[in-house]
């Protein structure tokens, strides 16, 4: 049985207000917080220590993401802009504006070349980082109300709206998949095989459905998941289907059995941003004005 992180090692007292995602970065090495403050802090998790500041947009950050080789973070927000930053230099290398509302999303591609955003506008934008043009390089326009989330594999685009379907677009061929929720979709995610997605609703449920055929394979509950945003993830090992939940718990259940194994106390206030490490049995969650560390029971941090 895998070991899950149910022990809080370290709390990040952000000071960004209220911390609106909270995301490792792509070797789990480093982690970033976006906050109401309008800033993207970038932090070394394992010890506690706030790394550097960004300071561009006009508005609360909602997403952060980190290239695939740390070198570069992307950032989007209620001012309806994607950022584009130097981690190492904290500056702004490229602003993108085109969506007509605010910005809930964004991620790279597998070569971090693309920048990809999803907005309240229903609109999906891909934007070249290589480019000198700021026009989106590619719209995908198909969701009829707000784009809430963003995945990318190497060859596809998973996308979760409000209007109750998940699409997943096929880049190789050019083929768009739609599946029907039946409820407003607020967290996607692939599992580490690819071969599954499991999605988040507002009808206080996650559903884990097969990517390629859209079965139900299964069903997970217990949390509350009716108002809000409520981020989703799976476990290093693809063992555990981990959500935060208004109750202020994060919860896990079993991939297979579908049964909760264990439930944290996190928060005062709703747990919406989770984030696990790619590798280690490791979680961020984020609540509030604060960030909590999570390892297993048996951890011990190295002196």
């Amino acid at each position: 049985m895998a070991s899950l992180p149910t022990k809080v090692t370290q709390t990040l007292d952000c000071k960004q207000r209220a911390v609106r995602a909270v995301r490792f970065n792509a070797d789990g090495n480093y982690c970033m917080t976006c906050g109401s403050d309008k800033s993207v802090k970038l932090w070394n998790p394992h010890n506690g220590l706030p790394l550097k500041t960004y300071v561009g947009h006009g508005y609360d950050v909602f997403d952060a993401k980190s290239s695939v080789d740390n070198a570069h973070l992307c950032s989007c927000g209620a001012d309806k802009q994607i950022i584009l930053w130097d981690v190492a230099t904290g500056q702004i290398l490229r602003k993108f504006r085109g969506h007509a509302g605010k910005v809930n999303c964004v991620c790279f591609n597998e070569e971090s070349t693309v920048i990809f955003s999803g907005s309240i506008d229903a609109c999906v934008y891909a934007w070249d980082c290589r480019s000198r043009k700021n026009a989106p390089v590619q719209a995908l326009n198909e969701a009829k109300d707000s784009v809430s989330s963003i995945q990318i594999s190497d060859t596809e685009i998973l996308t979760g709206s409000v209007d109750k379907y998940i699409r997943r677009y096929d880049v190789r061929n050019g083929k768009m998949t739609a599946d029907c929720i039946g409820q407003p979709v607020t967290a996607i995610n692939f599992t580490k095989d690819g071969q599954c997605t499991l999605v988040s609703s507002l009808d206080g449920k996650l559903r884990l459905l097969d990517k390629d055929t859209g079965e139900l394979l299964g069903e997970y509950t217990g949390h509350q998941n009716t108002q809000y945003v409520i981020d989703n993830c799976l476990n290093e090992k693809d063992t555990h289907v981990i959500s935060g939940s208004e109750d202020g718990k994060i919860y896990f259940w079993d991939l297979i059995e579908g049964s909760i194994t264990t439930t944290d106390k996190a928060g005062p206030g709703a747990v919406h941003s989770i984030s696990f490490h790619p590798l280690e049995s490791c979680m961020l969650s984020a609540s509030e004005t604060q960030v909590h560390v999570w390892r297993e029971p048996s951890y011990q941090a190295e002196s």
